[in-house]
């Protein structure tokens, strides 16, 4: 084989991974090189367990497994090598009440994304899984199409279909660095010589991270051991046995030769290489930790009792690549324009193998995701993730928590404080309960006098329900103050500012100095990649604000729109501290501490203006999320204690109290107000968001076309309100049904104080055509944990839709 001089893209990790990623860019006519430092799997992939289950708490992404499980029903015939899977399904365990109400849930999503899961009582549980003790079990879960499969065997076919369809795969070859020329990719080194290359796609597995970092790319991932034990056959183990998922006794189990493999997930596990991964290392176990693995086995016994005479194989310690959310990693870099990244795949690399690949390989070819990927997305990461000590903390979190409760509204412990508001240690004393995001201290509720100042996480009603309660009520009937300090916030500068703008936002930006502009930034298939505010201060200048968790992808989507322009994007996060005014009582506050006309008429919704606060310079934003007037304060970060200090004083007499972020999803879903990662998303367009009124008609920009095309046709989708009686609890993702027939399902789920009721939004569905008429004509349910209770759906805002108090 003659050594290559030159391909359209380098893949580098031949694990499962790469492999799938090859084989899917040949698939689609690339020109593919696939590097690998010693033997195809010899990283990661050849000591994985191999089961492979679908079910996430993201559609999409159960769609990317769903369609590996779909390739490896095929992948064997088409490449005659074996790959030894099998649809056998997968059950699983539920031994408590909230467990069981976890798993009906997950049941109702699975439903909600189009997957059969059924319901099991612990004899029919058994009947699947005979040498299984069911007498703590309430309940199970079957899904039918999962399965497993032989990782290496796997990867192998994956391989020969990629050499099949023209990709070139070297061992023994190392990759030794990426060059560049002016910030451009121009190829990559190796241990035997220079390939010339645009692009290069990193699945180097736990080595990603030190191979991506030469070029200031940050890939958040660590090694972690993992353990799992196989033993020799055991009667009554059949080849058909499904795996078996037990998340209370913290372990997972598959058939294995007519014996078991058994592994968990340890509530304190042992990162591994935190000084590096040793030169060398490949075809590589760790040596067996038996004191560690006796908590997983002894909790196993219990399940399975003949696991106590069974002989044992082996117990198996490899070290896999963890992340800090527990999601793996997907995308191109935001730091390096042609450098891919596929890894960190929390040991569900298997299951993942088959789509992650294909959505990789497409993300290249075509330049974007071919489906919202948001929660794999490696712009999902930020300034936290560049330190390997914050990402290992959390992630030392996450891993111990792969199998326990996946509580509502979840937040982690560890890796805490990091960014604070210079406001936190006041919240902190007024009875903050803080929660995090991008590494941000953010106030979720405040505890009164008496109440348990934390989070105490339920399935059931939470114990800050009453607090936010009040909160909701404050903001709606006199005043609340909110530090959202965290926003994310960008300058854009230069002689090209407004035109650039203008070809990425689908609204109009051109407006005159101090208009303020909410809008989307679109695909070319007209789907919402952005959702922001955007603040003309100047002739050549904007101020754009987006969310906290969108820092990096907002960022990110802005400067490549900008390509070619006259023009500066600049982060000014940290720099500028943000305090929301917000009720009806906030322009009597506001009055009272400024010396600027704050009336409707002088400072009217939708404009920004200039004024002084307590000495301070204040951008004021008139803008809402909560349906309420009020404004954004976007003052610098040293004047925020004196601005907060003059507020309240001023405040004390109107009613006004702190408020955080729960009370603000409570006061948006009653006014209907969209949240970008839930509600909308690049595969949702504003006409099906119900946000035409934001989209320009007498300009240019991307994702116009594609919004032309739809607006000749009827819509097959729309977003729509959900309410319920007040004592049904929505969470998101409980499928719709219209006349007994599922339409679709919650992207976002909560409680209207104000209405009293149980509030979601979501996307109904139909083929002919989502009118006003045949939402009008239909009869709707909502299943939440199995169960189907009666709802009402509207197009409207449930709160105030004429938003006269807004624009008051």
């Amino acid at each position: 084989m003659t050594f290559p001089t030159q391909a359209r893209a380098v893949i580098v990790g031949g694990g499962i991974i790469g492999c799938s990623t090859a084989y899917h860019l040949a698939s689609l006519g690339w020109e593919v090189v696939l590097l690998e430092a010693h033997k195809l799997t010899s990283g990661t992939t050849f000591h994985a367990a191999g089961l492979v289950g679908q079910l996430r708490s993201s559609a999409n992404i159960t769609e990317l497994l769903g369609y590996s499980v779909k390739l490896y029903d095929t992948l064997e015939a088409q490449t005659g090598q074996a790959t030894g899977w099998k649809r056998n399904g997968g059950l699983r365990l539920a031994c408590n009440a909230e467990r069981w109400t976890e798993v009906k849930r997950q049941a109702t999503t699975a439903r909600s994304f189009g997957l059969d899961m059924q319901l099991l009582t612990p004899l029919e549980a058994q009947s699947l899984w005979p040498l299984m003790d069911v007498s703590d079990v309430i309940g199970a879960a079957y899904l039918p199409t999962d399965g497993q499969a032989n990782p290496s065997d796997i990867t192998l076919s994956l391989a020969k279909g990629a050499r099949m369809a023209g990709a070139q795969i070297i061992e023994d070859c190392k990759a030794l660095s990426v060059t560049r020329e002016n910030g451009v990719i121009t190829g990559v080194q190796t241990a035997q010589g220079f390939i010339k290359t645009g692009i290069v796609i990193a699945c180097c597995g736990q080595w990603t991270r030190d191979f991506a970092a030469p070029l200031g790319v940050t890939v958040p991932l660590v090694s972690m051991e993992h353990q799992y034990m196989v033993t020799e056959p055991i009667e009554g183990v059949t080849r058909d046995l499904p795996t078996l998922r037990d998340p209370d006794r913290l372990t997972y189990w598959k058939e294995e030769v007519g014996g078991l493999v058994m592994g968990g997930y340890e509530p304190n596990p042992k990162p591994w290489a935190i000084s590096g991964i040793p030169e060398g290392f490949h075809y590589t176990l760790l040596s067996s930790d038996y004191d560690h693995f006796e908590q997983i086995m002894e909790l196993a016994l219990g399940r399975v009792p003949a696991l106590q005479t069974a002989g044992i194989k082996t117990l198996t310690n490899g070290p896999e690549s963890f992340t800090p959310d527990g999601n793996f990693i997907l995308g191109e870099a935001p730091e390096q324009p042609g450098f891919f990244v596929g890894a960190g795949f929390n040991a569900f690399g298997i299951a993942s193998g088959g789509g992650a690949g294909m959505a990789l390989a497409e993300w290249v070819a075509k330049g974007e995701p071919p489906m919202d990927l948001w929660p794999v997305d490696i712009r999902r990461f930020g300034r936290p993730h560049f330190d390997t000590d914050w990402v290992r903390t959390r992630t030392v979190e996450a891993y111990g928590k792969h199998y326990t409760m996946a509580w509502p509204s979840e937040e982690h412990d560890s890796a805490r404080p990091a960014r604070r508001s210079p406001l936190y240690d006041r919240l902190a004393r007024r009875g903050a309960v803080f929660g995090e995001k991008m590494g941000w201290e953010r106030p979720n509720w405040f505890a009164a006098p008496g109440e348990v100042a934390k989070d105490i996480y339920t399935y059931e009603r939470p114990n800050w329900f009453a607090a936010v309660a009040r909160e909701h009520r404050a903001a709606r009937e006199a005043a609340v103050l909110i530090d959202q300090t965290s926003f994310a916030k960008f300058w854009l500068q230069g002689p090209d500012a407004e035109s650039a703008l203008q070809r990425i936002c689908a609204n109009d930006v051109g407006g005159p100095v101090g208009a303020l502009t909410y809008t989307q930034m679109l695909n070319d298939r007209g789907g919402i990649e952005a959702d922001l505010t955007v603040v003309r201060t100047g002739p050549e200048a904007f101020y754009i604000v987006t969310g906290t968790g969108f820092a990096t992808r907002d960022f990110d989507w802005i400067r490549r729109g900008l390509a070619g322009a006259n023009a500066q994007l600049t982060d000014v996060t940290s720099g500028t501290a943000v305090l929301s005014l917000m009720g009806p009582k906030a322009r009597d506050i506001l009055s009272a501490v400024t010396r600027a006309d704050v009336s409707n008429a002088a400072f009217p919704f939708g404009t920004a203006q200039m004024i002084a606060i307590a000495g301070a310079p204040v951008r004021a934003l008139r803008v809402s999320y909560v349906g309420e007037l009020g404004w954004e304060l976007h003052l610098p970060v040293e004047y925020a204690t004196s601005v907060f200090d003059a507020l309240h004083m001023t405040g004390a007499a109107h009613g006004l109290v702190d408020a955080g972020y729960r009370a603000i999803e409570s006061l948006r879903l009653e006014k209907g107000y969209r949240a970008w990662g839930s509600d909308i998303g690049p595969d949702s367009t504003p006409y099906e968001a119900g946000l035409g009124f934001a989209v320009a008609q007498g300009k240019a920009f991307r994702g116009q076309p594609a919004l032309l095309a739809q607006k000749q046709r009827a819509l097959t989708r729309r977003l729509a309100t959900f309410t319920a009686a007040p004592e049904v609890i929505l969470l998101g993702r409980e499928t719709v049904f219209r006349n007994g027939e599922r339409v679709g399902y919650l992207s976002s789920g909560g409680f209207g104080h104000t209405l009293g009721k149980a509030i979601g939004m979501g996307y109904l569905k139909h083929p002919g055509g989502v009118t006003k008429d045949w939402i009008a004509s239909g009869s709707y349910e909502l299943e939440v944990a199995m169960q189907r209770v009666p709802c009402e759906v509207t197009l409207s805002p449930l709160y105030d839709p004429a938003g006269a108090r807004l624009k008051s």
